[in-house]
C-alpha cells in the first residue's frame, strides 16, 4: 500500500483542525507548517481561512513568505480557502497598505465582499466536475472582482466566481472544511499525481 501525499497546512493563524481532519480522511499525511523548513518535501499545501492581513504579517515575521512564494512559483499544488484565496490572488482590494500576497492565481479579490460575520450564509453549489451539489459555508467571504483569461471558474453564486482554478492553484471563497464533504480537498489531492 502506498503512502498518501504529504500535505501541509499553513498553521500560523486561522482554521486548521477541520482541514487536517478532511485531509486525513482522504489518506494524506498532514504537516502543520509554521517554519520555512517545514515546506520541505510537501506534495501540496492548504492556506486556510482566517484574517488575511494578520496572516500576511505572520508570513513575514516567521520567514515563510519568500520560501513559500518560491514553492508556489515552482508549481506546488495549493488550496486557498477564504483568507487563503486572498493570499493567493494577484491583487487585493481593501487590504492594508503593507499587506503582501503571492500572485499565484490571476484574480483580483475584495476582502469581505460578501459582508460582515452576521451576513455569513450557506448555499448549495453546482461545481464543474462534481455530480452532486456541494453545500458551501461563506463567512466574511472574499469576492472576485477581476479574473484572468487563464482562470477556470468551477462554481458561482449569483453569477460571481466562488471556486476557481489556474494550473495547480485552487481557491475557494467559502470554507469546504466546515462540512463532512471532502470533495474540494480531493481536488487538491488529485493535483499531486502518483507518488
Amino acid at each position: 500500500m502506498t503512502a498518501g501525499p504529504r500535505v501541509g497546512i499553513l498553521a500560523l493563524q486561522g482554521a486548521v483542525d477541520a482541514h487536517r481532519a478532511a485531509l486525513e480522511r482522504l489518506g494524506a499525511t498532514v504537516e502543520m507548517v509554521k517554519r520555512p523548513d517545514q515546506l520541505d518535501g510537501l506534495d501540496a499545501l492548504v492556506l486556510p481561512g482566517g484574517e488575511s492581513t494578520t496572516m500576511s504579517m505572520l508570513l513575514d515575521s516567521s520567514g515563510l513568505f519568500d520560501p513559500l512564494a518560491k514553492r508556489l512559483g515552482d508549481g506546488l499544488p495549493v488550496l486557498g480557502t477564504c483568507a487563503g484565496m486572498i493570499l493567493l490572488a494577484s491583487d487585493v482590494l481593501d487590504g492594508r497598505a503593507d499587506q503582501r500576497w503571492f500572485s499565484a492565481i490571476d484574480l483580483t479579490v475584495r476582502r469581505n465582499a460578501y459582508g460582515t460575520q452576521i451576513q455569513s450564509f450557506e448555499t448549495d453549489l453546482d461545481i464543474q466536475g462534481l455530480d452532486v451539489p456541494f453545500h458551501a459555508v461563506f463567512i466574511r467571504a472574499p469576492g472576485v472582482e477581476v479574473r484572468g483569461t487563464d482562470v477556470e471558474v468551477l462554481a458561482e453564486v449569483d453569477g460571481e466566481p466562488v471556486l476557481c482554478r489556474q494550473g495547480p492553484v485552487l481557491v475557494a471563497a467559502f470554507h469546504p472544511e466546515l462540512t463532512d464533504d471532502d470533495r474540494i480537498h480531493q481536488l487538491l489531492i488529485d493535483q499531486v499525481g502518483p507518488r
